[in-house]
């Protein structure tokens, strides 16, 4: 074999092991994912009487469900989703950034994301798959409501939503 055919042996052989190590498996949050996060969301906020307008995303922050409770102020609308998107790009909950710009870190005040209690992650297996943002009542209520829908997806199989 010649020089240049070994060489485009071994280039052809790394090409086809790298393309391998470039595959993954990701656990994406669907439409029915989103409305039992939405519903948990929803039950919990009828239970606590806190109408609330909630907002489910993606990973990227981009909406996949979203509700506005009777009663609620025209704005929590978008509180809702932009606590949301807050906790899922940062992928942690939104209390924390209020509780980091209350201890001086006020460079979060600057950086355009709703830095308010009632956003939270949404993990499945260990991975952030979206988030939920909640804005109603109280900014202690909105942290409970996100944390219990948050986890309304923690007792599904970790291979539920795989693709």
């Amino acid at each position: 074999m010649t020089k240049l055919g070994i060489g485009v042996a071994v280039l052809a052989t790394v090409s086809c092991l790298s393309a391998g190590a470039q595959t993954i498996n990701v656990t994406t949050l669907d439409q029915a994912g989103a409305q039992m996060v939405l519903q948990a969301a929803k039950a919990s906020a009828q239970h606590r009487h806190a109408s609330s307008a909630i907002a489910v995303v993606d990973p990227a922050g981009d909406l996949l469900a979203f509700e506005r409770m009777d009663s609620v102020r025209p704005a929590s609308a978008d509180l809702a989703i932009g606590k949301a998107r807050a906790a899922a790009r940062l992928q942690r909950p939104t209390a924390e950034i209020e509780d980091n710009i209350n201890k001086g870190r006020t460079a979060f005040v600057t950086a355009n994301i709703t830095a308010l209690r009632g956003g939270a992650p949404i993990r499945v297996a260990g991975k952030v798959v979206g988030a939920v943002g909640i804005a109603g009542l109280s900014k202690e209520t909105d942290r409970d409501i996100a944390n219990t829908a948050a986890a309304a997806l923690g007792s599904l199989p970790e291979t539920a939503g795989d693709h």
